[in-house]
Order: C-alpha cells, then structure tokens, then sequence
C-alpha cells in the first residue's frame, strides 16, 4: 500500500499544466489593473469567477487541493516580486515591513499585536508549543487522532525528549457532544495539554474548539489549536476561542507565500512558553555574560534576520481576503462542498466521510468509492479530468479529499461530480 507522500512523488509530474510556462486566468503584468469585483448577492456566480481570475493559477488543470496548499492572489505574489528585488537591490532587510504587519494580521485573527509571532508553518508552532512546555515524565498530552503529521509528531518528539504520555480522541463527524465527552473520558489529574486540530485535515470536521477550551481550562490544562486549516477557511477570532496558543499556516487558506505562518500565545500565558528558537530580536536587553530578558510579546519567538517581503505577504493576503469577507468566503465553502456533496450522492457507489452535520462542515469534503481503489480514482481524475485533489491514507482511510476556496466555482464542481461519476462507471 502506497503512503501519501510516496504517492505524491509518483503522481505529480503526470499532472497535466504542472509546468514552469503555464499561463493562469490572469496576465501578471496586467494585476495592478485588477480590481476586486463588487458582489451582488447569492447566486452571483458571475463575481465568483472574477475573484478566480484574481488568482495566479493556470487554467489547464482545475485545483482543488487548497488544504495542502493554496494558490497565491496575484497582488500578493507581485508585490512580494517587488519588494524582494527592492530589498536585494538596496541590500536592505526590510524589518519595518514585518512590525507593519504584525497589528492587521493580528486584527484579521482577532489577536492582539502583542501576541503574535510570524514563523515559517503551522509545524513550527505547534513545535514551539510542544517543546516549550515544561513537561515531566508521565505527564499526559491529548491529541485528536486526526491530527497532521505537523501536528502530532512535536508531541511525539517529547515522548523521546520528556517522557510523557499521548492519549487520542477520535473526532465524532456528527454530534460535538460526543466529541467534547471522548475528551473529557481522557483527562485525568496528570493531563497538562490538550490540542486539538481547529479543522481535521483527513476529512474536514469542524471541532467545537470555545466548548474545548472551556473543558481544557476547567481541568487546568493548556489548550493548543492546530489552526492550519482553519484560518482563511472561516472567521477565526483567538480572543473568543480561549485557546492559549494557536498556530495557522500562511501557504493554505490564506493564500500567502510559502515559508509563512503565525504563532499565537495568549498574552497572559506568554512566559509559560519556553522559547526553542531564540536570538537576536528575541531580547529587550542582554548583556554578557549573563544577563537577558525576553522581549514582553509573542515575538521572542522570532530569531535573527527574516524575509520581511514573505511576512508581508501574510498581511496582504489577509487584506484580499478580508476584502471578500470571511463570512462570505465560509458561506461560499459551504455552498460549494453542498453542490459536491448532492451530486456525490446521487452515485451509488461512492462513500461521503466528511461530516453531515452543518456545525461541524467545513470547505473540505472527504468520500471514497467502494469499486475504484483511491490511487487509481485520482490519478483518472487527475489525468483524464485535469482535477488535483489530495488521496488520504491517514487512519487507513484510502480517501480522497476535495478542498474548495474562493477560486473555484459551481461549474467546477459540476464537472468533478461528472468526471467522478464516469471514472467509478468505467471501473
């Protein structure tokens, strides 16, 4: 049985336009003379299609895989062009462009400035959590058994590193009641974390991360969110959710460059965090040869010199989607996946592993066919229909996984039914 990732290495150079000269919707010289389109309500398929041209996306294969990585609007990617030639041009860092970012990016996640840090992925955070916890052996950590490799494996690493103790939940699809008592069943008084994913990658459940976070704090444990596929999928506001760190990918749902992501640490929480990556601008006073102090905000977790025009985008991309608005682009998710839904549905053979229940939908709808092994389905899909999907062999699932952002349409959707439809006919 092949993994993932090996089936990635094997697949995607037969995708069709995964080339250096495919041309996307949009000419790049022409994105300053983009503008966002004006919405005239639901149904208005017509200002769906002009934020797809928005994007810098070639159009001869339909993508579909935004929950491993999103497509990048072409105003952020050109400014990022920009300013990186700026910068090397003066041989300039450009650090006055990340501390510019950090209040708007903090504002779109509804956190303070203050505790935010800007980091490469969701992996470096949730590796910051784990390995800045100050755990003892057989001291218990809850994880959902969903969880990404980049969520769980920090964890693991501390089995080696501290000695504790993982225990799983298996995420319920239907009824967070159920999901809130599998938790609670395993907390007990050596229980110091829990963390949870905010969206499960495999299959796109949507947890019930406040009611997690007021059982987690109920029993005095700190309360981590895997937010990578979350933010820029739904509105996320870290003051209402009452977690005590999250950590969000910028390359996914956001729409910023690769190399992105942001680490949030509740500011009244902040030095309960040992920082694991430390260094210059970490300090708000050192002296040799021994006297440092953190610098009072999250930002201790950033060290040395960073790509400022990467962070930059981060704030930019968060500025296009905040133009759309959040609500809308979630709006826009549910109807999406519904549209594939119904027409999954209607062919009997195929298998919906992602939740019905609306509270716990998101744009990520997970299904599989009892009489097409899911390597052979998507390579079809992707070979005969010019669809890139994403195959899950996590938990034995042997899935595939359809992830729907801003960019694609109705239309899109109608011909992914159609062309699973016709694939698991001709099996």
């Amino acid at each position: 049985m092949t993994n993932r990732r090996d089936f990635l290495k094997t697949s995607a150079l037969a995708l069709p336009g995964l080339t250096a000269f495919g041309r996307g919707p949009t000419n790049p010289e022409s994105v300053h003379d983009a503008a966002m389109p004006e919405f005239k309500g639901i149904g208005d398929e017509d200002y769906w299609e002009s934020i797809r041209r928005l994007y810098a996306l070639i159009d001869t294969r339909t993508y579909m895989n935004t929950g491993g990585l999103g497509p990048v609007p072409l105003e952020v990617l050109e400014r990022f062009r920009q300013l990186t030639s700026d910068l090397q041009m003066q041989s300039e860092t450009g650090h006055d462009l990340i501390e510019q970012a950090r209040e708007p990016v903090a504002t779109f996640l509804g956190a303070k400035p203050s505790e935010i840090a800007f980091i490469r992925n969701a992996t470096e955070g949730n590796s910051a959590i784990a390995s800045g916890t100050r755990l003892h052996p057989g001291d218990e950590v809850i994880i959902d058994a969903s969880a990404h490799p980049g969520g769980a494996i920090p964890w693991l690493n501390q089995i080696k590193a501290s000695g504790i103790v993982i225990k799983l939940f298996e995420p319920n699809t239907e009824d967070s009641d159920i999901i809130l008592d599998r938790i609670g069943a395993l907390i007990t008084s050596k229980t110091k974390v829990i963390q949870v994913s905010h969206v499960t990658a495999p299959t796109g459940i949507l947890l019930p991360v406040a009611r997690i976070a007021e059982l987690a704090h109920s029993k005095n444990c700190w309360f981590h969110v895997d937010g990578a596929q979350s933010a820029g999928m739904i509105p996320v506001h870290l003051g209402n959710l009452r977690c005590d760190s999250f950590a969000t990918s910028g390359h996914k749902w956001l729409g910023a460059m690769h190399g992105t992501g942001v680490l949030y640490i509740r500011e009244d929480r902040l030095d309960e965090i040992v920082p694991s990556e430390i260094g210059a601008y970490s300090d708000s006073v050192y002296h040799l040869p021994d006297t440092f102090e953190y610098i009072p905000t999250a930002r201790r977790h950033e060290s040395g010199t960073r790509n400022a025009p990467l962070v930059d985008s981060v704030r930019n991309a968060c500025s296009f989607l905040g133009q759309i608005g959040l609500q809308r682009v979630r709006e826009r998710g549910l109807e999406l996946t519904q549209v594939l839904r119904t027409g999954l549905e209607s062919i009997p053979s195929i298998e919906i592993i992602s939740p019905s229940n609306i509270e716990l939908r998101s744009s990520i709808l997970t299904f599989r066919s009892s009489t097409q092994s899911y390597s052979k389905l998507v390579d079809i899909l992707a070979k005969e229909f010019h669809f890139r999907l994403r195959v899950v062999t996590e938990q034995d699932l042997n899935a595939i996984r359809v992830s729907l952002h801003v960019f694609n349409t109705l239309e899109q959707v109608d011909r992914l039914v159609e062309g699973i439809r016709k694939a698991v006919s001709n099996g």
